[in-house]
């Protein structure tokens, strides 16, 4: 979940898919854990779980188990419900008083006040502090003087907050955004205790928080410790004594280890055994839709897939793509071909319209094969569309992508796959702007809103908008749509800009990503987030 470059928009997200599960071979040893414990699988987080500075899968199921926020996203409706919020007013659209509840303390002891959110909110924001969630606080007025793009920082903190009691502060953003609350349940907003920064080495190597967990202990490369934090004063408090989480380099270990009875939860079922987990797991397999979208990007910087009628090339492109039976036959059903830009998971009320794409995400060799023409043609003749290749999971369905192209083209070396060695030289090229041609892409929303699948990826300079695709329109749409204070309105005005997007094909929607999972007999009510990550506190034992 990662942006790449620092701009206000840039939701930490880049592809999951891309990366995200560090799994494989340590630490399971022993059965599935003490009794009342849940054993489930983990990598290593990438970066110290500081809130503002963890924007990969692995460190944020930690942040969701240590620390709750002024919002909280269901965990099944994905909805975003007061947590540590007890009201916040605006008239505007663009000034918010935030009171925040009483009774909340850190496991510490310490008090949560308005102070708690307002520094770490600066902290986060601090160009100084190096935390890769600082553009999360882009839209708070000041931010551009702690967070410059060039130079040093000309304030300490954001002139747009302002502490005005014990439990109460305010916030001033740079322009209109009216669901800007609703992105308050993401981990890079959670308050810190003073600790942090008092101790701020200490408190890296045994992080405190308000959540519902504390952990209890941490060997890096074998298992972090979580355990229920009996004082927690959320109605959320966890049902089960705690969570191990075992360190594994290998996805296809862990799943091993699962069926074997030495662990309890495999949250990312490998792909070469989705042939057999029905039969292995039966129903505690869970195969749910997930807040992840996997595309094609282009490079618009190159010039000739920028061209006046490249729109049909794109859309050819597209429409020569047999989602279906991809998805059918290599995904055996982890995924759903994609109708639009965004997830199901936000729902009809959430902006999700499976119309939306129509015709040009629909397989049709021969329309396709007649829009390719008509945009000029593959330029150079051949396209070369890259992945990483050091998973291993991508090959198989880059393959099939360019088998379908190529069949509609009556060409079998129109489309070939460009494997790139790993994911960090991938992400390299990707952001020095040396793609050769179309390559893969994805998304998993930071917060369950319709502007967090389009604007981090498609405004203008945004940091995740890795193919540098830019319009005018859609720019405009999309500012309207974050100033609009009527929600139905906001949404109808957000699909505007997708048909833009849609238009001009600014990235093919290939399909929509599930969260997968499989757990052991010894534990119950497991279920996965929309952001699919397991619901770790609603986990029963025994």
């Amino acid at each position: 979940m990662r942006g790449a470059t620092h701009a206000p928009w840039i939701a930490g997200a880049v592809a999951v898919a891309l990366t995200a599960t560090a799994c494989g071979g340590g630490g399971a040893s022993g059965g599935s854990g003490a009794s009342g414990i849940v054993s489930a699988s983990w990598g290593d987080p990438a970066n110290p779980l500081e809130p503002a500075n963890t924007n990969e899968v692995q460190g944020g199921k930690v942040l969701d188990m240590l620390f709750r926020g002024l919002k909280r996203y269901d965990p099944k409706t994905g909805e975003a419900k007061d947590m540590l919020a007890e009201k916040i007013d605006t008239t505007d659209s663009t000034n918010f008083a935030i009171t925040v509840k009483d009774g909340w303390t850190f496991s510490n002891g310490e008090k949560v006040t308005a102070q708690s959110f307002v520094d770490a909110w600066n902290y986060g924001a601090q160009l100084k502090n190096n935390q890769r969630n600082a553009y999360f606080f882009g839209y708070i007025e000041g931010y551009p003087q702690v967070h410059p793009d060039t130079g040093e920082p000309s304030a300490q903190t954001m002139s747009g907050l302002k502490v005005t009691g014990e439990r109460t502060f305010t916030v001033k953003l740079s322009q209109k955004f009216s669901t800007w609350p609703d992105t308050l349940g993401y981990a890079a907003f959670a308050p810190l205790p003073r600790s942090f920064y008092d101790d701020h080495d200490g408190w890296l190597s045994k992080p405190v928080g308000n959540g519902p967990y504390t952990v209890d202990s941490y060997a890096k490369g074998s298992q972090m410790s979580l355990r229920t934090w009996d004082g927690y004063p959320g109605d959320d408090k966890a049902v089960n004594g705690g969570v191990d989480l075992r360190v594994y380099t290998d996805n296809n270990t862990a799943y091993t280890d699962l069926t074997a009875g030495n662990l309890d939860l495999v949250d990312d079922i490998p792909a070469s055994q989705l042939k057999n987990v029905a039969t292995d797991l039966g129903d505690r397999y869970i195969n749910t839709p997930a807040g992840i979208i996997q595309t094609l990007a282009f490079p618009f910087y190159d010039k000739a897939w920028n061209t006046p009628n490249g729109n049909k090339l794109r859309t050819g492109l597209s429409r020569a793509i047999n989602r279906e039976q991809i998805t059918d036959t290599i995904f055996r059903k982890t995924r759903t071909p994609a109708k639009d830009w965004t997830s199901p998971v936000l729902g009809v009320d959430g902006g999700f319209k499976d119309t939306l794409c129509g015709d040009a995400c629909d397989y049709n060799p021969t329309e396709a094969k007649k829009l390719i023409a008509e945009g000029g043609g593959l330029p150079g003749g051949q396209m070369k569309l890259s992945y990483n290749a050091d998973t291993g999971s991508h090959k198989e369905w880059v393959d099939a992508v360019c088998n379908s192209i190529n069949n509609a083209l009556g060409n079998d070396r129109a489309c070939v796959g460009n494997p790139i060695g790993t994911f960090a030289d991938f992400r390299n090229q990707i952001t020095q702007s040396k793609m050769p041609g179309p390559f893969r892409a994805g998304w998993q929303m930071d917060y369950p809103l319709i502007q967090n699948f389009l604007q981090p990826l498609y405004y203008t300079n945004a940091s995740s908008n890795d193919g540098k695709w830019s319009n005018p329109e859609f720019d405009k749409l999309v500012n309207e749509a974050n100033a609009e204070t009527d929600t139905p309105k906001a949404i109808e005005t957000f699909q505007r800009a997708e048909e833009v997007l849609r238009d001009q094909m600014g990235a093919i929607p290939l399909w929509y990503q599930n969260g997968s999972a499989g757990y052991a007999p010894r534990i119950s009510n497991v279920a996965l987030n929309p952001f699919s990550v397991p619901v770790y506190n609603e986990i029963t034992v025994g």
